[in-house]
């Protein structure tokens, strides 16, 4: 959350990355990329940037150089760098900081609820030629994503499926029947909401593809958009790029299931199997 409040400093003194990028002797992709999230962070780069924003109070400025060593302590996802691209280890580092997760998924159920046979089948489609071991690896790092939803100072996660991902068999019958039965089990928990977006509705405010909305528990850290690519991603921060995801995101909530709706639907879709 550093590059965030970097970034709001820097906005809020009127100065371009182009300025900032110039004062510490950096180019201004790399103020961008710093800002993201995605590069290191030098102590000295930081001292001098708080300088240029006029951040002068001791304890705002040791506040902020503290976050300095704690991005640059590895998260735990950093022990499988071997196998995560460089884009995708910045969205799992955001997600961990997460309070809010909002998410739209059309092709499969989301990575935070799906089960081990199920996340193994899909890691398979995009890595067919990975070897058991990093196979297990891949599953086994999905896991560890979810655990945090389990804590007590875990995030809300409020997830739309759309009723395509429930119904593409995946793996076959087994792993497709407890998919949807471990959705219907976690829809009881208080920090998770499922919503479906069924067939009937036809079009609808996200043909565009699916995306998550990550909001963070600082109140003046701007939302992050997370759209995935086929190699790459594109990770949205500026409010005239949010909103319009925000807003495709409430409508999205307003046409699918009710909770009880969503159960209703993952019960019939259980019983056809």
């Amino acid at each position: 959350m550093l590059g965030a409040s970097l970034r709001r400093l820097r906005e809020q003194k009127g100065l371009t990355r182009e300025v900032a990028g110039f004062h510490i002797r950096a180019s201004e992709s790399k103020i961008s990329r710093m800002e993201l999230g995605r590069v290191g962070f030098k102590t000295r780069d930081v001292e001098d940037l708080l300088t240029l924003y006029g951040v002068n109070d001791d304890a705002e400025r040791r506040s902020l150089l503290e976050m300095v060593r704690e991005a640059n302590t590895p998260g735990w996802w950093h022990k499988y760098g071997d196998l995560l691209p460089s884009w995708f280890t910045t969205y799992v580092g955001l997600e961990e900081a997460a309070a809010v997760i909002r998410t739209y998924e059309v092709q499969f159920v989301p990575g935070l609820l799906q089960t081990a046979a199920y996340a193994r089948t899909v890691i398979q489609l995009g890595y067919p030629d990975g070897s058991e071991e990093e196979l297990k690896r891949r599953v086994h790092m999905r896991m560890q994503r979810q655990e945090r939803l389990g804590r007590k100072d875990g995030p809300k996660l409020w997830a739309v499926i759309d009723e395509a991902a429930l119904r593409r068999p995946i793996g076959g019958p087994d792993i497709m029947r407890e998919q949807i039965q471990h959705l219907l089990d976690v829809s009881t928990l208080p920090n998770i909401t499922i919503q479906v977006m069924p067939f009937k509705f036809g079009m609808h405010a996200a043909e565009g593809g699916a995306f998550t909305i990550l909001r963070f528990p600082e109140s003046d850290l701007s939302d992050v958009v997370y759209v995935e690519q086929l190699w790459g991603a594109l990770y949205l921060d500026k409010r005239e790029d949010i909103d319009p995801y925000l807003t495709a995101m409430e409508q999205l909530c307003v046409e699918s299931t009710t909770p009880g709706g969503t159960a209703e639907i993952l019960g019939d879709i259980l019983r056809e199997m």
